[in-house]
């Protein structure tokens, strides 16, 4: 289908704006006209028109975890070789087959771009595939098929901890040195609908000096630069005992934190830690359904926005593949943890996942504006969670009642990937979970 003009009742531009005619050239919008009639030859769009989604945080292979941790008791740490166990059993082939079907399960809930946190390079015994970067192609090629764009931001991951190598599973993530790393990464796939980023896994992960690599590799490109930060307090007890140094401490020492950096998780952080990250404009990914579905805490979301870090949000290990439901949370649990409602507005969460979002992840768009990609998101005004809802409400509703189902239309890059509920090339993304969760599980 090959359309140029899309037509929607309400839009988000910033404010909700009536009838408003979004006009396309190829994957850019053109022209954003408010207040007029429908074309006769434009697509229209039903209910409330959001710029697409950026889930900033993902690991596509985590979707297969989904429900199946959540039984017994325990911590992170515990939940953690249950994932090392999903990712000993993954190769090219299926991990494109679970990570196509994971990106149209994003696709359906409005996501239009993702950033892959990339860390499992090589084979079982870690060792290099005869095409080095075979695992990244695959999740190129299933952002491809799911008609996403994915900024896949490779990990570097060097060691299993301050003091102690690799082991098991962890054989799969590690080049054995920075500059392997570096060769490796600057070989990465490239197509019109992928940035290549880069991460430093974690302060434990990664030695401090092979940290300027990976800074300089990023900064030499204008690339995005991720790296998870505090999301445990073993962690930053582990950081402090070995260096000194908080997380937040040490990433500073080494010019890693910046306006392109965006801090993962970011949930266990010290008054001074907050400062550094806002300080530096910093940007922050929080992930509130993994951090509560992991017993992770609760992140300072207001206190790192009011320091000055831009907030945008991730679904991370996909517990639930849903941004409305990360951007309530970040509000829903400042209201658990200070007694008090309207910490967040909604017209701000909004831009978490849009705009925000996007930057961190190094792509043009995240606004209905002329010059953006062309991402467009119907959610459904008329069924039971927003139905009766006043216009002026729409960006509230959205934020605190709308779910992943009510998303009816996704356009990325100006082409349709999913008309009325269904993926267009995906045409049974629930099936295709199944059997790539099935390929790949006990």
């Amino acid at each position: 289908m090959r359309v140029s003009r899309w037509y929607a009742r309400y839009a988000w531009v910033g404010h909700v704006a009536e009838r408003v005619l979004i006009e396309t050239d190829g994957q850019r919008i053109s022209a954003v006209t408010v207040d007029t009639d429908p074309p006769a030859d434009a697509y229209r769009l039903p209910g409330f028109v959001l710029p697409g989604l950026a889930n900033v945080h993902s690991h596509a292979f985590h979707r297969a975890l989904r429900a199946r941790t959540d039984a017994g008791q325990g911590t992170f740490w515990a939940w953690r070789e249950q994932m090392y166990a999903v990712a000993a059993r993954l190769d090219p082939e299926s991990y494109y087959a679970l990570a196509r079907a994971t990106f149209a399960e994003m696709a359906l809930a409005g996501v239009t771009a993702v950033g892959e946190f990339h860390y499992l390079h090589h084979d079982p015994k870690g060792r290099p595939y005869g095409q080095p970067n075979a695992m990244g192609e695959s999740l190129v090629e299933a952002a491809a098929d799911a008609g996403i764009r994915v900024t896949l931001i490779d990990v570097c991951y060097l060691r299993g901890g301050f003091d102690r190598p690799v082991d098991g599973p962890q054989v799969r993530f590690s080049d054995g040195d920075p500059q392997r790393w570096a060769d490796r990464a600057s070989d990465a796939p490239s197509a019109a609908h992928v940035l290549c980023g880069a991460a430093i896994h974690s302060v434990r992960a990664v030695p401090a000096d092979a940290m300027a690599v990976v800074r300089d590799w990023a900064a030499e490109r204008d690339a995005p630069l991720h790296v998870h930060v505090s999301e445990q307090p073993a962690e930053n007890e582990a950081c402090v005992e070995a260096t000194g140094r908080t997380p937040t401490e040490l990433l500073a020492e080494h010019g890693v934190l910046g306006r392109r950096t965006t801090a993962v998780h970011a949930t266990h952080l010290s008054g001074a830690d907050i400062r550094l990250v806002g300080d530096s404009a910093t940007r922050t990914c929080l992930c509130p359904t993994t951090e509560r579905n992991l017993a992770d805490g609760i992140g300072p979301a207001a206190a790192l926005r009011d320091a000055g870090s831009p907030l945008c949000v991730g679904s991370d290990s996909h517990a639930v593949i849903d941004l409305f439901e990360e951007l309530r949370a970040i509000e829903l649990n400042e209201r658990l943890a200070s007694l008090r409602r309207g910490t967040h507005r909604p017209e701000d969460l909004l831009a978490a996942a849009t705009t925000s979002g996007m930057a961190a992840l190094g792509w043009d768009a995240g606004a209905l504006a002329p010059g953006r990609l062309a991402d467009l998101v119907a959610v459904a005004v008329d069924g039971p969670r927003l139905a009766g809802v006043d216009p002026d409400h729409l960006p509230a509703a959205v934020v605190f009642a709308a779910t992943a189902a009510d998303v009816t239309h996704v356009v990325a890059d100006g082409r349709p990937v999913v008309i009325d509920g269904r993926h267009v090339s995906v045409p049974d993304v629930g099936w295709a979970l199944d059997q790539s969760i099935k390929a790949v599980s006990a």
